[in-house]
């Protein structure tokens, strides 16, 4: 059997496997996330708020149903335990930490309120047929099990998991019904050409082998 198939139908996930008080996580608005916010180019979206347009080809959790395109009902945004994971997962398709294209500025931010997330580095996805290649396998696949997450258990604000791109660390992706916790102001929101962030940037790429320009 693969290790990460195509899901169930949602009604499965919902009535079958169901989630139990030890699959969620929570993160509280103590709590600073980091974004890598680009602010010219395609699927532009304010810092705090969801990005409607998808699924993105290369974006694991999108809830959107395909065909890709804008003003869908479903949004997603997707934020980092620590600054080091948001460039490591912002940057991973070219490992190169460029500062330049997109004008891309590093956000920090505390959520409103604090969000429910389903934890699929716990038994939750070998419950519901997967495994733990729920969060580094087929992109495509994991998107097919977005939809049916999202889907059996409406009321769920995301995910959070680890990132295959810097050593587990937390990555969460919030889905619609977390719009309301994103704020509206950030704790930091400062370009990556900043000077003040050239030491902590060239840190990061050069612990995670990424080039830097």
């Amino acid at each position: 059997m693969a290790k990460l198939p195509r899901p169930p139908p949602a009604v499965r996930l919902r009535d079958d496997v169901g989630i139990q008080p030890e699959d969620l996580r929570q993160v509280t608005g103590e709590t600073v996330l980091w974004r890598v916010h680009r602010t010219t180019g395609p699927h532009l979206t304010a810092w705090n708020a969801l990005r409607h347009v998808g699924p993105v080809a290369t974006c694991r959790y999108d809830p959107h149903e395909p065909p890709t395109g804008p003003g869908k009902s479903e949004g997603v945004a997707y934020l980092a335990a620590t600054v080091q994971t948001a460039l490591a997962e912002a940057f991973q398709a070219s490992r190169l930490l460029d500062r330049h294209t997109g004008a891309p500025s590093l956000i920090g931010l505390r959520l409103t309120r604090t969000v429910q997330l389903l934890d699929p580095s716990r038994s939750w996805p070998t419950r519901a047929g997967a495994s733990q290649a729920i969060s580094s396998g087929r992109r495509d696949t994991a998107r097919a099990w977005a939809r049916a997450i999202r889907g059996a258990f409406p009321n769920l604000d995301g995910l959070r998991y680890p990132s295959s791109m810097d050593g587990g660390s937390a990555c969460l992706t919030l889905w619609t019904p977390a719009a309301d916790a994103l704020p509206s102001a950030p704790v930091l929101s400062r370009p990556l050409t900043d000077p003040s962030l050239a030491d902590r940037l060239a840190g990061a790429a050069d612990r995670l082998g990424y080039r830097m320009l």
